[in-house]
């Protein structure tokens, strides 16, 4: 008998005298951009120790960045869009080769190698993001969020140069990610 009641247990269930119900959920996430850049809004050199020494200053790019698959790099770059002086003579130019640039310490990616000159005209490659790569979250990611690399300008300073105050505009991009 008591194997009779479970039966007709079972039937009754079957045949939808139990109940059924649905259950609804939201889900979510937010995906970050492939690529975000950030550096301060200004920059300061400084006068070397000497007279005529080079005017310097170290600029820190902050970054983040996923290259997308094992076929896709990425690059930073640097461009002066803003000379420091225009076609007058007797003034610091990069277009002139006046404005250089080393890099160090890259978070994620490979920082430039030895003296950059600066470009009006191109940019040029301050690090190159490894295929494949991202910041934050470890794993095969890199540990650094955002991922930072030390840019240092160095600007010439000529004996030549009209004194004065100067300044320059450089534009920083980041793309193939």
């Amino acid at each position: 008998m008591h194997l009779t009641r479970l039966l007709v247990g079972a039937l009754a269930v079957g045949n939808g005298i139990g109940g059924t119900g649905t259950a609804n959920q939201t889900l979510t996430a937010k995906l970050q951009p492939l690529a975000k850049l950030s550096v301060p809004a200004t920059l300061s050199l400084s006068a070397g120790g000497s007279q005529f020494a080079p005017f310097t200053g170290t600029l820190v790019v902050s970054y983040r960045a996923r290259t997308i698959s094992t076929n896709s790099t990425g690059t930073i770059a640097a461009q002066v869009t803003s000379d420091f002086a225009t076609a007058a003579s007797g003034n610091p130019s990069a277009a002139a080769g006046a404005l250089t640039y080393t890099c160090s310490s890259a978070g994620l990616g490979t920082p430039c190698s030895g003296t950059i000159t600066a470009s009006t005209t191109v940019s040029t490659t301050v690090v190159a993001l490894p295929a494949s790569a991202c910041t934050g979250g470890g794993g095969s990611c890199s540990s650094s969020d955002p991922a930072t690399v030390n840019v240092n300008f160095i600007l010439a300073d000529s004996p030549g140069y009209s004194t004065g105050a100067y300044s320059a505009q450089v534009k920083f991009s980041i793309s193939g990610v």
